[in-house]
């Protein structure tokens, strides 16, 4: 086969763990640099744990330091601290149920359950545990099993069946309470 530049190239590409092959054509011109562009471009994207004989050492697990507790913080101070840790989460899910709870209780929460909920969303290195245990889907640890988890369950059952899609508005933050 004949390029513009030249003479083509025919490579084969592929995995055989993947189950995919490519053919990738390149120029024997200066286009020749763009093949590993082209081939990241093309190559499928995304990871599967559920194939045979996966052993899972692929995955990486990245250390987080350890959940200090801040016992001179002022409470204004962790309120904040607290409303913006439960709206910047990671994942959609917990972003909008930690946001709503936080909305619906931290105004009227001790310090004491203050502390609770600290440590509930910051001590899991993973947010999906977070999610699952709120939603009964998997039970939840002791350490976590407190008044607090309860009151994140309660809301998590959506019992007046609102229409949850996105975090509330900050507004409320501004509203007088008289």
């Amino acid at each position: 086969m004949r390029g513009l530049g030249g003479p083509m190239r025919s490579v084969e590409w592929g995995s055989k763990i993947w189950g995919w092959n490519m053919k990738l054509y390149s120029l024997s011109s200066p286009c020749t640099l763009c093949r590993p562009v082209l081939a990241m471009l093309c190559m499928p994207r995304g990871y599967s744990g559920a194939s045979l004989g996966d052993s899972g050492k692929d995955m990486l697990e990245i250390p987080l330091p350890p959940w200090k507790e801040r016992p001179n913080e002022p409470l204004p101070t962790k309120r904040a601290r607290l409303l913006y840790e439960s709206r910047k989460r990671g994942m959609l899910e917990n972003c909008i149920l930690l946001s709503l709870f936080a909305k619906e209780n931290l105004s009227r929460m001790d310090e004491r359950q203050l502390n609770l909920y600290d440590r509930l969303i910051n001590e899991p290195s993973n947010d999906w545990d977070i999610y699952y245990w709120a939603t009964e889907a998997k039970p939840t640890p002791a350490v976590f099993d407190n008044e607090v988890m309860a009151m994140l369950k309660e809301l998590a059952k959506n019992k007046k069946k609102e229409q949850r899609l996105r975090q509330p508005d900050l507004e409320y933050l501004f509203e007088s309470t008289n």
